[in-house]
C-alpha cells in the first residue's frame, strides 16, 4: 500500500506558483510536522485541514497521514540517527530542512518506499523549503539509507544490560523519563514495558461509542463497516475513513471515543448505589465524550447530568456533544464545589473526576505529546488533580460514588494523587473494588481496588480508574 501511495504521490505533482514541483502527499506531511514543531499545533487538528486544502483523498491522504504520525512517533530515534548521519546535532540544522529530513528518514527506515524515491522526493522537498541545502540533504539521507533501523539502533543505543531505560528510549522513541514512569507502573517488568512502547508506536484504530438508547453497537458496526468492540458494550472499531463524516456521528447516535474512556465512564454508571440515583456530575467535562455517554445513560434512568468545564471553548464543545440529552453544562471551575450555588456539597449521587493530566496514556493517538511533556509538569498537574478530586468528594452525598480517572499510568498521577487527595480531603471515603465494574473476563486488571488499562493488554488508552464511596 505504501509503495502504491508513493507512486501515486509521485505522479500527482502540484507545484505552488513560483516554486519547484513537490510531491503533494509528502508536502502535506511536511506542513503538518512543521506546524507541530513551529506552532505547538496538534497533528490531529492541523492535518485534516491541510489535506482538504491540498485536495488529497484516498491513498494520497493515507500516505500523508502515515508520514505525519510516523515521523512524530519515531522523532527521538530519527533525530539521533540524523545527528549521527549529519555529523552535527540535529538541533543545529535549519528547522524546515530538519523536518524534511525527519520525514525522509522515516520513509527510509520504516516504510517500503524505495530508497531512491525517498531520497529524491525529500531532496525535492528541501529544495522548496530550504533552498541551498539540497546537497547536504542528499548526503545525509544517503548516509541514513546505509543501515536499516535495527542496525542504527544497535550502533547508537546504549546496551540494554547496563542501561535498559536508555536503550528502550532510543530503540522505541520515548523520552527516558516516560520509559521510567511506564516501567515503574508496570512493576519493573522490562519485557512488558517494551511491549507497551512498541504498542505506543502502532497506529491505533478509531473507536466509536454507540450511545445507549440511540444506537445499537452491532447495527452501528454494520452501518459503518466496522466491528463491535472487545470489551465496552458500546464500542465499535472503525476500519478506516473519516469518522466525522459518518451519519451516525453527525446525527448524535454515536461519537468518537476510545474504548477505555467508555469503560471508565460506564464503571461509574454501574457502581452499586443505595438510595436516590438521579443527580450525576461530570466535574471536568471537556471536550464532552464521557459526558455524552453518561448523558445517554442518564436519559435511560431518569437521571440528569451536570457537566462542568472551566474553559469556555471546551464548555461549548460539551454543549454540542450533549445536545438533546439530559445534561446541564456549567462553564465554571469544578473546584468551586460548595461556593458555586449550582455545585452544592453532598448533593450528587455519582461524580466523575476525569482530571487534567499528562496524557501519557494516549501517546499512540497524540504522539507529539511525548516530546512536549516534561517531568516538571507533574507538580502543578498533581496539585490540580488533588484539588479536583477533593471537590468531587465534597460534591458526593453520603453513600454516593466518585470515579477518579486519568489518561495516564504515571503513579504520581494515579495512586499517589488518589490516596493523598482522599487523605487530605477530610471527607470519609472507602475504596470500591473497580474490577467488578468492568466487563467480566477482562484480563490483566491487577489486584485492585483500582484498575489500570493498557494499550498492549487491552487495546485501549492507558486509563486509570479509582472508585470511592463517600461514607
Amino acid at each position: 500500500m505504501r509503495d502504491t501511495a508513493a507512486r501515486r504521490g509521485a505522479e500527482r505533482r502540484g507545484p505552488r506558483p513560483g516554486r519547484p514541483a513537490v510531491d503533494m502527499p509528502r508536502h502535506a506531511a511536511y506542513e503538518a510536522v512543521a506546524a507541530v514543531h513551529r506552532d505547538d499545533a496538534y497533528a490531529n487538528l492541523v492535518l485534516p485541514a491541510i489535506l482538504r486544502e491540498a485536495g488529497l483523498t484516498g491513498r494520497d491522504a493515507a500516505f500523508a497521514t502515515e508520514l505525519t504520525y510516523g515521523t512524530l512517533r519515531h522523532l527521538g530515534t530519527l533525530d539521533a540517527i540524523l545527528t549521527a548521519a549529519a555529523g552535527r546535532d540535529v538541533q543545529r540544522i535549519d528547522p524546515p530542512v530538519r523536518d524534511a529530513l525527519r520525514i525522509g528518514a522515516y520513509q527510509l527506515l520504516h516504510t517500503r518506499v524505495p530508497a531512491h524515491a525517498a531520497v529524491s522526493s525529500t531532496v525535492d522537498l528541501v529544495r522548496t523549503v530550504g533552498q541551498g541545502a539540497t546537497g547536504f540533504a542528499n548526503a545525509v539521507l544517503r548516509e541514513v539509507a546505509g543501515r536499516d533501523a535495527d542496525e542504527w539502533v544497535a550502533r547508537l543505543a546504549p546496551p540494554i544490560e547496563t542501561d535498559p531505560v536508555g536503550h528502550l528510549a532510543l530503540a522505541y522513541s520515548h523520552p527516558q523519563w516516560i520509559v521510567r514512569a511506564f516501567r515503574e507502573a508496570l512493576g519493573g517488568d522490562l519485557g512488558e514495558t517494551t511491549r507497551l512502547l512498541i504498542e505506543d508506536n502502532v497506529r491505533p484504530p478509531v473507536h466509536l461509542c454507540a450511545r445507549p438508547g440511540l444506537a445499537d453497537p452491532v447495527e452501528l458496526a454494520d452501518e459503518v463497516g466496522g466491528a463491535p468492540g472487545a470489551f465496552s458494550p458500546y464500542a465499535v472499531y472503525l476500519g478506516g475513513g473519516a469518522p466525522g463524516e459518518l451519519a451516525a456521528v453527525a446525527d448524535g447516535r454515536a461519537h468518537v471515543q476510545d474504548e477505555g474512556s467508555q469503560l471508565v465512564a460506564d464503571a461509574l454508571a454501574t457502581a452499586p448505589l443505595d438510595g436516590p440515583d438521579g443527580r450525576w456530575l461530570d466535574l471536568c467535562a471537556g471536550p464532552g465524550g464521557k459526558s455524552g455517554l453518561l448523558g445517554a445513560l442518564a436519559a435511560q434512568r431518569d437521571a440528569r447530568l451536570t457537566a462542568v468545564e472551566v474553559a469556555e471553548h471546551r464548555a461549548r464543545l460539551v454543549e454540542s456533544a450533549t445536545r438533546g440529552l439530559p445534561v446541564t453544562v456549567l462553564n465554571t471551575d469544578g473546584r468551586l464545589v460548595g461556593s458555586e450555588t449550582k455545585l452544592p456539597e453532598e448533593h450528587f449521587d455519582r461524580v466523575l473526576v476525569d482530571a487534567p493530566c499528562t496524557g501519557l496514556g494516549s501517546l499512540r493517538r497524540r504522539p507529539e505529546s511525548r516530546w512536549r511533556r516534561q517531568p516538571s509538569d507533574l507538580s502543578a498537574l498533581t496539585r490540580l488533580q488533588r484539588e479536583l478530586l477533593a471537590a468531587g468528594l465534597r460534591a458526593a452525598r453520603p453513600g454516593g460514588v466518585v470515579a477518579y480517572v486519568t489518561c495516564s499510568p504515571h503513579t504520581v498521577e494515579t495512586h499517589v494523587t488518589v490516596t493523598e487527595a482522599a487523605r487530605r480531603s477530610g471527607v470519609p471515603v472507602d475504596f470500591v473494588d473497580a474490577r467488578p465494574l468492568l466487563p467480566a473476563g477482562m484480563p490483566g486488571l491487577g489486584d485492585g481496588p483500582t484498575v489500570q488499562l493498557w494499550p498492549h493488554r487491552h487495546g485501549t488508552d492507558a486509563m486509570f480508574l479509582a472508585v470511592l464511596r463517600r461514607t
